[in-house]
C-alpha cells in the first residue's frame, strides 16, 4: 500500500468518525450516514481515491467488524438460541439463494452459474449493516440477539457456498465427493483455525492484565484468524467468527441495467428472505424456541445487505458471463437495503412495540 493509499485510508477512518457523530446527532442509522457520506465524497473534486476492491473489504474492514460483533454476543443466550439461528442461517440462506438464483435465471435469462453466484452472495444478511442498525435502536434483547447472531452465521454460510460455486465457475471438479470435501475443509477448517488462534492468544492474554496488550492481542486474533484461514483455503469469515465467539465467551454497469434488473433482484431478495424466515419459524411454533410474529417480521425486513455482498461480487471470476451485471445489481440491492430498509427498521420496531422499555425478556 503506497503513501497515497495510506492517506486515503486515514481520511476514510476520520470521515467515518465524523459521520458517526453527525448520525447520532441527527438520529440516523450509522450505516445510512456512511453510505450517504460515501456518495457525497464520490462527487467531490480532488478527493484522494482508494479503489474499492475485494481485498480492501475482506482484509482491512471485515475481520475486525465481525470479530467485535462476535465478541460482544452474550454466550449463554447465544447457546440457548443456537438451534433457531442455525436453522435460519444455513437452510434459510440456501432457500433464499435458490429463490433469487431461479428468478434471475428464468426471469432475466442469466446463466445458472451467474444466477447461482448472485443468489448466494446476496442471500446472507450483512452483520456490519445489521448490527449498526440495531445497536442504535433499543430493541428487546432476544430479538437483538437473534438478528445479530443470524447475520454472523449466515455470513459464513454464504461465503462457503460462494467459494464452491466460484471454484466450479473456474472449472474445478464438481463431483458430489469433491463438493463434500471442499465444504468440510472450508467449514471445519475455518472453525478450527479460528479456535486455534483464539486459544493461543487467550493463553497469552491470561498471563497479563495490561489493557494495551489485550487490545493488541484482540487485533491479532481478528486479523490473524481471518488471514490464516484464507491462506489455507478455508473460510476466513467462519474463522474470525469462531475466534470472536471464543474470546467473547472467555471474557464475556450501465444505468439501463441498474433500473429494470435491479427491481427484479430486490423483489427476489425480499421474497427469498420471506421464504427463509416464516416457514422455519412455523416449525418452531410448538417448541420453547417459538418466535412471535412480530419478531419474524423484523427478521424479514431487518435482514440488511452490505459489505459482504459487495466484497463477494468484486471477487467474482472474470469468466462469469454476468460479472459486471452482478456487481452493479449487488450495489443496487445494498443501497435499497441500507436506505429503505435501514431507515424504516427503527420505526417498525417502535410500531410493533419491540423496544427494550416494553419488554427485556430474552425468551419471548
Amino acid at each position: 500500500m503506497n503513501d497515497l493509499s495510506i492517506l486515503a485510508l486515514g481520511m476514510i477512518l476520520l470521515t467515518a468518525s465524523l459521520v458517526a457523530m453527525i448520525s447520532r446527532r441527527l438520529q440516523l442509522p450509522y450505516s445510512v450516514g456512511l453510505v450517504a457520506a460515501g456518495i457525497a465524497l464520490g462527487f467531490m473534486p480532488g478527493v484522494v481515491e482508494l479503489p474499492l476492491s475485494r481485498n480492501l473489504i475482506f482484509t482491512v474492514f471485515l475481520p475486525p467488524l465481525i470479530f467485535q460483533a462476535a465478541l460482544a454476543i452474550e454466550w449463554r443466550h447465544f447457546r440457548l438460541n443456537l438451534p433457531v439461528t442455525v436453522l435460519l442461517a444455513f437452510p434459510g440462506v440456501a432457500i433464499a439463494a435458490a429463490v433469487v438464483a431461479a428468478g434471475m435465471h428464468f426471469l432475466l435469462g442469466w446463466t445458472w452459474i451467474g444466477a447461482g453466484l448472485f443468489g448466494v452472495l446476496i442471500a446472507a444478511t450483512d452483520p456490519v449493516s445489521v448490527i449498526a442498525a440495531f445497536k442504535e435502536t433499543k430493541i428487546q434483547p432476544r430479538l437483538a440477539l437473534l438478528v445479530e447472531s443470524e447475520s454472523l452465521l449466515n455470513d459464513g454460510a454464504a461465503a462457503v457456498g460462494f467459494g464452491i460455486l466460484a471454484a466450479m465457475a473456474a472449472g474445478a471438479e464438481a463431483t458430489p465427493l469433491s463438493i463434500a470435501a471442499s465444504l468440510f475443509w472450508t467449514v471445519a477448517g475455518g472453525i478450527a483455525s479460528g479456535a486455534v488462534v483464539a486459544a493461543v492468544l487467550l493463553l497469552i492474554a491470561g498471563r497479563t492484565e495490561d489493557h494495551l496488550v489485550e487490545i493488541t492481542l484482540t487485533t491479532i486474533a481478528a486479523y490473524g484468524s481471518f488471514l490464516l484461514a484464507e491462506d489455507l483455503g478455508m473460510s476466513g469469515v467462519l474463522a474470525t467468527l469462531t475466534a470472536g465467539l471464543i474470546g467473547g465467551h472467555e471474557a464475556h454497469q450501465p444505468l439501463g441495467i441498474f433500473a429494470g434488473t435491479s427491481v427484479v433482484a430486490i423483489t427476489l431478495v425480499l421474497v427469498g428472505r420471506t421464504l427463509a424466515i416464516y416457514p422455519f419459524c412455523a416449525l418452531l411454533a410448538a417448541t420453547p424456541l417459538k418466535l412471535d410474529a412480530s419478531y419474524q417480521h423484523i427478521l424479514v425486513w431487518g435482514g440488511l445487505r452490505g459489505a459482504l455482498a459487495l466484497a463477494l461480487a468484486l471477487a467474482l471470476p472474470d469468466d462469469v458471463a454476468e460479472r459486471s451485471q452482478i456487481i452493479v445489481v449487488a450495489f443496487a440491492v445494498v443501497a435499497f437495503s441500507i436506505f429503505i430498509q435501514g431507515l424504516s427498521v427503527p420505526w417498525l420496531i417502535r410500531r410493533m412495540g419491540l423496544t427494550a422499555e416494553r419488554g427485556g425478556s430474552t425468551s419471548k
